[in-house]
């Protein structure tokens, strides 16, 4: 007997789901409600003014069709609840608990009961509203907010410290509370007052809640402001007309991720008051903008921003944010302070990553070089025509899958609107939080609205190119499906942009409470095939990179650290033996990667079997999943975990000179860009940048990640030891190596990564057979000659056939390698021009010979042979 949790489901207006132990049939269950939330428990009785209805048991328990809706409520008991619609209505705004008694009338067992279902089932039509302030034609405004369990909701306008409340009406069809009023009212500031029930306090509690569907905030998002996102004043000049760049598959995409922050705060070329905003991206001839031009010349085709959403941790105006102490660059390379002084402002200073929504569907405030007025808005458009102009598409990584707090937590936005129903619960009522912050729950109709909605705002008013979905398994299939079929109806003609140019990929990955599809069908990898929504490849990057995400001992090498070829001695890579082994493995898992991770592609594994990527097993799941290459995101580093430049360092021979770190760096890299779908790069991955060997920098501050964009300031390496509240047991492996100096790239050898790399770029910009769109295309121009058991350990050979023939050699032996193509003598090739043209001496020794079929390629070496096969 807990009122504190809420174990009974009600899952629609006639059907309450609810599992206890012992029979059912002897006892006397009942749903009981409480408008003023007066129930309690006292010695074992239930107390407090309330009204009941009778449970009646239903024998086979839930419906075929009710398992299949709530596959993990399919083995609880189904109770019918007899009420109608007005009697069901005002229990739903009310405390409600269910109860079981025995046959003298003995309570027995008394719980809460999730109500979500009943919500979606009693108000499905809210599912149509308008939400959030909405200008209309002919003058008017409509201010709304769906609150459907509570007792009243008014509006609060606010004049400094003081606020005038004015009543809101209740459409109690779909729960919808509105007010009207006139254009006269732009640029007042709002929040509601909600009276409502609220489990986590069992109370009617009175809150003021900003809205969930804001457009403009104040500083540090205390209010909502009234604004119209079509007022001219709010409008960059030549918006209406913006040329985007050409459109690309996702096939063809190469992105590029980065923090608005990290982009500029250490950017000199960019203006003071500018650096780490929206407005150092409109600066057209800073170094960092120089840089994504060149970039976007070479062949990347999208900017990938971390969240620039608004969102809870960083105070949002630049006077109230705090600084580390002292001299940083002063200290030890391998000191702990720099970790310490950054600990003691973190909570407080400029920086964060920003997975912490707080509203989904507006600029972040500390983005702009003002906060509290509409620069946030002005100066996002100002950024994506910039980067347009630049020849970028513009990407957000957006994070609906949970919310910074849940409850009655002053950042808790919906929840103190619709308790208990925007996130998703555990069995007992409890918020699950498997993401690290309060899940939400899309699978919820208004919830998934709310996702649909606020991607809609962001492609349409701010003509935002693509969404990256984070910890995208979270989220059914159907809810991501149905962003994708929204964003299909935008047309350029009604709406201003083409929504089926709009990329759509993020992180699936299996786990937590829903995982399994244990509550719905999710977006995850295994699930995606066919939809054309690309998730991130984490079997190529494991294998490229050695070890796995969170590994103990990082010192586990792959094919792109030396495995084999480059051992660094520690025991965790085995003996040789055992190492070669696992190198050919990851090599056949890099192949599929190469193919667009697909599940159909056949080809001849190392151990000389045929075999298709999805009969090839990696920790247990199929490795190739994709139906389209276009599905497949392939990466090797990405904002969290150690930046790859770091990964070398940890996993590398420690002798290894600058230069060929390097070249195992642009090595690794190269998947990313000569494999088929979509390449993903970190920031500055093409530049050795490193974070100093942090591996989960989001709260690290700028010391830790801000990209320098002076080569002569370093890398980033060797800033101190990397903040201990994420990296303490890694510092024994850590500290040596930030110790060391010759770690730390000269700038020629930055310079020289990053050329390079363009190459590698414009080799795929030029040629199709590195961008192709469908299964069969892959199978039939995409092979591994020299696959099998004969295949060399640290060499992978790839042949694309089409108007001209390309052979890629990936070499990660520190030693010279033949590989010899017998069916392609008295064939013509030669080093690519773009390659040729670079003047890297190592990689002009590259050679083939047609006498012999025989190509030569020199260590550590990514070589791009192209020319035409013999004629037959």
């Amino acid at each position: 007997m807990d009122l504190t949790r809420q174990r009974a489901h009600w899952i629609d207006r006639s059907t309450l789901a609810w599992r206890f132990e012992g029979p059912v049939g002897d006892r006397r269950c009942d749903l009981v409600w409480s408008p003023d939330a007066g129930l309690e428990i006292i010695d074992g009785a239930l107390v407090g003014p309330h009204e009941t209805l009778p449970l009646r048991v239903r024998p086979g328990g839930l419906s075929t069709a009710q398992r299949r809706q709530w596959p993990h409520l399919a083995d609880h008991a189904a109770f019918t609840v007899e009420a109608d619609e007005e009697t069901i209505k005002r229990a739903l705004r009310s405390q409600v608990v269910v109860t079981a008694r025995d046959d003298g009338g003995w309570l027995l067992v008394a719980t809460g009961a999730q109500l979500p279902g009943v919500l979606d089932d009693v108000y499905a039509d809210a599912v149509h509203a308008d939400l959030g302030c909405r200008f209309h034609d002919d003058g008017g405004v409509t201010i709304s907010v769906w609150a459907p369990t509570a007792r009243s909701v008014a509006l609060e306008w606010w004049t400094g410290e003081n606020s005038e409340v004015v009543g809101m009406w209740r459409d109690d069809h779909t729960g919808v509370w509105r007010v009207d009023g006139d254009w006269g009212w732009t640029g007042r500031r709002y929040r509601f007052r909600v009276e409502v029930y609220h489990p986590a306090t069992q109370r009617v509690e009175t809150m003021s809640v900003t809205d969930p569907y804001s457009v403009s905030l104040t500083a540090n998002s205390t209010h909502s402001v009234v604004a119209n996102l079509l007022d001219p004043l709010l409008i960059p000049a030549d918006w209406g007309t913006l040329r985007k760049p050409p459109a690309v598959s996702p096939a063809r995409a190469q992105v590029h991720e980065v923090s608005v922050r990290d982009f500029s705060i250490y950017d000199r070329s960019v203006p003071a008051q500018k650096r780490g905003t929206f407005a150092a991206f409109a600066t057209p001839n800073s170094t960092g903008m120089r840089h994504l031009r060149r970039l976007a010349d070479a062949g990347v085709t999208h900017l990938h921003l971390l969240p620039a959403f608004d969102f809870a941790t960083v105070p949002e105006r630049r006077d109230e944010q705090q600084h580390p102490s002292g001299d940083l660059a002063a200290l030890p390379a391998d000191s702990a302070e720099q970790q310490e002084r950054i600990d003691a402002v973190r909570a407080k200073d400029g920086y964060n990553w920003g997975y912490d929504p707080l509203h989904y569907s507006v600029p972040e405030g500390s983005y702009a070089t003002d906060p509290d007025g509409p620069e946030r808005i002005t100066e996002f458009r100002e950024m994506v025509a910039a980067l347009n102009g630049a020849g970028l598409r513009v990407v957000m990584d957006v994070v609906y899958n949970h919310t910074v707090a849940g409850g009655v937590n002053a950042h808790a936005v919906l929840d103190r609107i619709v308790p208990g129903y925007y996130h998703r619960l555990l069995a007992d009522g409890r918020v699950a939080d498997s993401t690290c912050c309060a899940n939400t729950a899309p699978e919820h109709v208004m919830m998934g609205k709310l996702v649909v909605d606020s991607v809609l705002r962001w492609a349409v008013d701010y003509k935002v190119d693509g969404f990256r979905f984070d910890l995208m398994g979270h989220h059914p299939r159907e809810n991501i499906l149905a962003v994708r079929t929204a964003l299909d109806r935008l047309t350029p003609q009604r709406d201003g942009v083409d929504g089926r140019a709009v990329l759509i990929y993020g992180e699936g990955w299996d786990f937590g409470e829903v995982g399994g599809n244990q509550r719905f069908v999710q977006a995850s990898q295994l699930q995606l095939a066919g939809t054309g929504i690309g998730t991130f490849n984490d079997r190529l990057r494991d294998a490229v990179r050695g070890g796995q995400a969170f590994e103990t001992n990082p010192r586990a090498q792959g094919y792109g650290s030396g495995l084999f070829t480059d051992p660094n001695g520690d025991d965790v890579n085995g003996p040789p033996e055992h190492q070669r082994a696992r190198l050919l493995f990851q090599q056949d898992l890099i192949k599929i990667g190469l193919t667009g991770n697909l599940a159909s592609y056949r080809f001849v594994a190392s151990s000389g079997a045929v075999v298709t990527g999805g009969e090839f097993y990696y920790n247990g799941a199929r490795t190739g999943y994709c139906a389209a290459p276009g599905e497949c995101v392939t990466y090797v580093d990405a904002h969290d975990n150690e930046i790859l430049y770091d990964t070398l360092a940890f996993k590398l021979p420690a002798d290894l000179p600058p230069a060929d770190r390097a070249r195992m760096q642009l090595l690794a890299l190269s998947f990313t860009v000569l494999g088929q779908g979509m390449g993903f790069v970190a920031a500055g991955s093409e530049r050795l940048r490193s974070k100093s060997l942090d591996r989960n920098s989001f709260d690290s501050g700028d010391w830790f990640n801000a990209i320098r964009w002076d080569p002569a300031e370093g890398n980033g390496f060797g800033l101190g030891l990397p903040p201990a509240w994420d990296n303490r047991d890694k510092w024994p492996f850590a500290a040596p190596l930030l110790a060391d100096p010759t770690l730390v790239p000269p700038p020629d050898v930055i310079a020289w990564t990053v050329d390079r790399y363009l190459e590698l770029l414009r080799i795929r910009r030029d040629s199709p057979l590195f961008g192709l769109s469908t299964a069969v295309e892959v199978q039939d121009r995409l092979s591994f000659p020299l696959s099998g058991t004969g295949e060399t350990p640290g060499v992978i050979t790839m042949r694309l056939t089409g108007v001209d023939d390309h052979v890629v050699v990936f070499n990660a032996a520190p030693a010279t390698v033949t590989q010899k193509l017998p069916d392609l003598r008295f064939g013509s090739f030669d080093l690519h021009p773009h390659q040729r043209a670079g003047g890297d001496e190592r990689l002009l020794q590259s050679a083939f010979d047609p006498a012999t079929g025989i190509f030569t390629v020199p260590p550590r070496t990514v070589a791009v042979f192209t020319g035409l096969a013999p004629r037959e």
